[in-house]
């Protein structure tokens, strides 16, 4: 599907050590433009020091950095204007206006926004009401919200989030997968986001990457990857000791949870034969779910 892609992110055996500890250990993937490439891993797997390698702030020890198809060096300030970031949690001057911030921030950028461009990209956020306010008066919500504001104000092609929705509630989450998702869609920016929230990835992200221990454990696209090996299958019956039997009598491993819900490991194509046997035998089925989970996928590799 990417072969015919333009390539904004690629990692050549990307290696970086601290000391005795290997952080990133030959890595290798890509990002191809309109992508939202979930970038995903244990603590400690690599993934920020990863970051800080594109972004020029760590310098790699050995490999390459590809961004829109030019390698990465010590001079390439021209290509990172063409990226906006968030790292984890932003920092603002918390006595200044957000309008003012984004103002600031934009100058050092090199591109100074006006303020038809400020209350854009404030209208954008869900912050164009607030735009005069002090960002101490801010919840970390909203702080989260302009810290996408200041990754976005000099129209960069490419973003590369890391943890954007660190420390908020449900609420903010479905705010900052809003504004991603349009960020994406509406205004076409390939965006690479690192999280811990493996749900955020799944519901938003088209790709995704998996690393651990600083080697990569597998590429490609979420939807496929989902599919593949075994579900987690969800069922509830009229009959849930007649159809366990009838399950173990197919060699199928099985439990009763505290619910009431048979649950059981299945490759997805086996499943209309397991409601055929179950129906075949009079037993009625009241729900099913096979659903296999980011979650599920992301313990099964790490």
């Amino acid at each position: 599907m990417s072969l015919n892609r333009e390539t904004y992110i690629q990692l050549e055996n990307l290696s970086k050590n601290f000391g005795d500890i290997i952080a990133v250990d030959s890595l290798n993937f890509s990002v191809y433009k309109g992508d939202i490439m979930g970038f995903l891993g244990p603590n400690g797997a690599g993934k920020s020091t990863a970051i800080r390698m594109m972004l020029s702030l760590i310098r790699p020890d050995s490999g390459n950095i590809s961004l829109f198809g030019t390698k990465l060096n010590n001079h390439n300030h021209k290509i990172l204007k063409r990226i906006g970031t968030l790292i984890e949690e932003p920092r603002f001057y918390e006595y200044l206006t957000a309008s003012k911030n984004l103002e600031i921030l934009s100058s050092l950028s090199g591109k100074k926004a006006d303020l038809k461009r400020i209350y854009e990209v404030l209208e954008l956020i869900g912050l164009r009401e607030r735009c005069l306010s002090k960002v101490c008066t801010f919840s970390q919500g909203m702080k989260q919200r302009l810290g996408i504001a200041q990754a976005i104000i000099h129209d960069p092609e490419l973003l590369i989030l890391d943890e954007p929705a660190n420390g908020l509630d449900p609420r903010g989450l479905i705010d900052i997968r809003n504004i991603i998702l349009r960020l994406n869609q509406e205004f076409g920016k390939t965006i690479l986001l690192s999280s811990h929230i493996l749900k955020e990835i799944e519901l938003i992200s088209n790709r995704m990457v998996i690393i651990n221990k600083g080697k990569l454990v597998i590429e490609g696209e979420v939807s496929e990857l989902l599919h593949h090996g075994d579900i987690k299958v969800k069922l509830e019956t009229d009959n849930n000791p007649q159809a366990v039997k009838l399950l173990k009598s197919k060699n199928i491993t099985c439990e009763t949870d505290i619910e009431g819900f048979i649950k059981f490991l299945q490759k997805k194509i086996h499943i209309p034969d397991i409601v055929d046997l179950l129906v075949n035998n009079n037993i009625k089925i009241y729900s099913l779910d096979a659903v296999k989970t980011l979650e599920d996928y992301f313990l099964d590799v790490t």
